[in-house]
């Protein structure tokens, strides 16, 4: 099983997702319900000297698979915005989305 990192880079991550997705309905994120749902159930599962938490690893787990869906539904996002519904393209275009350049014919017909 990979590594999940600390807690804390997890809640960044998700903070972070939070915003790019409340940056679309011009609204603050901090005001969301997922925002306080999600500072609440770290807060409540965090390690104390007092006790040793076994839900806060299950917690850290389920969040980190949740930034893992977030991060990929806007990059998916993106990826379709860029390459998807564009139409028909010229050869040249499609060569230049690739990096590559067509081959020019000599006596510059191309």
């Amino acid at each position: 099983m990979a590594a999940l990192g600390s807690p804390l880079q997890t809640l960044r991550g998700l903070l972070r997702e939070l915003r790019h997705a409340s940056g679309r309905t011009g609204r603050p994120y901090r005001d969301t319900p997922a925002y306080q749902h999600i500072v609440a159930a770290f807060r409540a599962h965090r390690v104390t000297s007092e006790k040793l938490c076994r839900a806060q690893q299950e917690l850290h787990f389920q969040a980190a698979t949740y930034l893992c869906l977030l991060r990929s539904v806007r990059e998916h996002a993106a990826l379709h915005r860029e390459y998807h519904g564009k139409g028909e393209r010229s050869p040249e275009e499609v060569a230049g989305l690739v990096g590559f350049r067509l081959p020019q014919q000599p006596g510059g017909k191309g």
